[in-house]
């Protein structure tokens, strides 16, 4: 018998950022490693990363990290992460092996530890096996994962649907998941995103019809903004393209490398002579397809719309198509990009996402996975809280007794002791790991305050000039303001401004000594209570004083 401790990273409560640590005695087991993308209120930031500061302290006990699929909800961290866990095992199947290569290779960083595996197909580590199960989802090679241990299996599902058309890489052996089921489930963690949502997924997650509608009815240039590894939608979108004349074009390296080697694995079924470069972008019926390279949601679409893009301008014959769903926490840039679009004249067609879903597990999926699997303990994972709520209700639809469902967050440790689950307050430290472009490392809390304190209210700068040897003031104080006031209609504001600066300044120069730091903290103070009670705003204080 054995102690085996669950926890999240990430994945509870949110959307996207999924690590789930599986320990067992000593051994850890980590499956996925996503990133989720930055919403409207973190200005300036590209992504998130989960704090995995709990693997870096004990990455000597990791066995391996396990990916389920190559969506950057699962595997994003990957790229940042392996530069503090560089000698850990990366385990995944081929189509996101080679995503992963290739990420990892335009960070110039090593792939050594990249281990292909393949479904059905036991990795031992002494007395504990992984068994990698195929399921379906909107990428090829996606799988689920079983720890096998001395007190039953660990399950993750990952994403999934139901769907019995879709065969080769995208099929799901629901008869090896039985087998599992009959072996012994000690707890079943199943993704929630769509649990409240009635029915099976399918046939709702294809959008061949809008597709084919949107071709036939426009036949000038469309472009498609799609996510950069839906391979499933992209394979509907030109399996249309194929039954029409039109040439295709795709905006972005990340996503034409993706497509490409898509084809060439025959994970995606298209004549490859049909894909043009960059010349060919203005052609009058092309088909253009356009994706984000790991930064902001809509980064690429929103420079072609704004006229900011060196290659593509649009014109009013432009049919514009959003095939996948806009985030939670970007409907308010996403109204704005359409409300652009609008006023430039193009056709715009926005794929409804209540009625064309993703390859998530709606409730009768999650009932299925559940009958199949006949679980002890069930830990609904993947998905805002609202969502896990909704997924411990259908286990409960089906008899599973509440003492035996798993609610949590992100830290929470779940702990089972000779294949029963013990109470406990253990948490695990967690965190946002906030990403700018290019940085490494976090951006922080506090540079994401001074830019929401920017954007609101701008920003006034005090500068004066002192002689290095008197101390007596050369020039200034002058005082500049960028976001905050137009100064040609504030000049009273501006000219007691500056009165306050120097009254600040010379209370604090003696004869041989200037105090600098009680300089900028009185400016700050004076200033600051002075401008907020004309103007009931609060700019970013800037005091620069320089000695000639």
């Amino acid at each position: 018998m054995s102690k085996i401790k669950i926890c999240s990273l990430g994945g509870l409560n949110e959307i996207g950022k999924n690590m789930y640590i599986v320990e067992v005695e000593k051994d850890i087991f980590v499956f996925d490693a996503g990133l989720k993308y930055a919403d409207d209120r973190l200005l300036g930031v590209d992504y998130i990363l989960p704090n995995y500061d709990y693997l870096k302290e004990n990455k000597k006990r990791i066995k391996g990290i396990f990916i389920t699929h190559g969506h950057d909800g699962q595997m994003g961290a990957i790229p940042d992460m392996i530069r503090d866990l560089e000698n850990i095992d990366i385990y995944a199947t081929a189509f996101t092996v080679e995503i992963l290569k290739t990420e990892l290779q335009d960070e110039k960083l090593k792939t050594d530890h990249l281990k292909e595996i393949k479904p059905h197909r036991k990795i031992d580590f002494g007395k504990i096996s992984i068994f990698p199960f195929s399921v379906t989802h909107s990428v090829p090679d996606a799988v689920g994962y079983v720890l096998n241990t001395e007190d039953g299996a660990i399950v993750y599902t990952g994403n999934f649907v139901f769907d019995p058309t879709m065969t080769g890489p995208y099929q799901t052996d629901i008869g090896k998941l039985a087998y599992i089921g009959k072996q012994g489930v000690l707890c079943l963690m199943g993704e929630s995103l769509y649990a409240d949502r009635s029915g099976f997924t399918s046939p709702n997650h294809r959008i061949s019809s809008i597709v084919r509608e949107t071709i036939m009815k426009n036949d000038k240039r469309i472009l498609f903004n799609i996510l950069n590894a839906q391979i499933f939608r992209i394979q509907e979108i030109f399996t249309e393209i194929m039954n029409t004349d039109r040439n295709v074009v795709i905006l972005g390296k990340r996503l034409e490398a993706t497509i490409l080697k898509a084809i060439d694995r025959k994970y995606i079924k298209f004549d490859k002579e049909r894909l043009k470069d960059i010349r060919h972008v203005n052609d009058e019926n092309v088909i253009i397809l356009i994706s984000d390279e790991r930064e902001k949601t809509f980064a690429n679409i929103t420079r072609i719309v704004k006229g900011y893009d060196k290659f593509i301008k649009l014109v009013p014959e432009d049919t514009i198509v959003f095939a996948s769903p806009v985030y939670e926490g970007m409907e308010k840039s996403a109204t704005k990009l359409f409300d652009k679009i609008a006023q430039l004249g193009c056709n715009l067609v926005i794929i409804p996402s209540r009625k064309y879903l993703g390859h998530h597990a709606s409730r009768e999926d999650t009932l299925m996975m559940l009958e199949l699997m006949k679980p002890k303990y069930y830990f609904p994972v993947i998905g805002e809280y609202r969502h896990q709520v909704e997924n411990a209700r259908n286990a409960e639809m089906i008899g599973l007794d509440e003492e035996h469902i798993i609610l949590c967050l992100n830290g929470d440790v779940v702990t089972f002791e000779n294949g029963k689950r013990i109470a406990n307050n253990e948490k695990v430290k967690v965190d946002d790991i906030l990403i700018d472009g290019k940085t490494i490392g976090d951006v922080g809390e506090l540079v994401i305050k001074d830019r929401e304190l920017l954007s609101e209210n701008g920003i006034v700068i005090v500068s004066a000039t002192l002689d290095k040897i008197t101390k007596k003031l050369l020039a200034g104080p002058e005082i500049l303001t960028r976001g905050f006031v137009y100064v040609k209609d504030s000049t009273e504001l501006i000219k007691e401004s500056e009165k306050i600066s120097l009254e600040v300044i010379h209370e604090n120069i003696k004869p041989n000594y200037v105090d600098f730091n009680k300089i900028k903290s009185g400016v700050r103070d004076k200033l600051g209570k002075y401008l907020y009670k004309e103007t009931e705003c609060k700019p970013m204080i800037l005091i620069v004083i320089q000695e000639v």
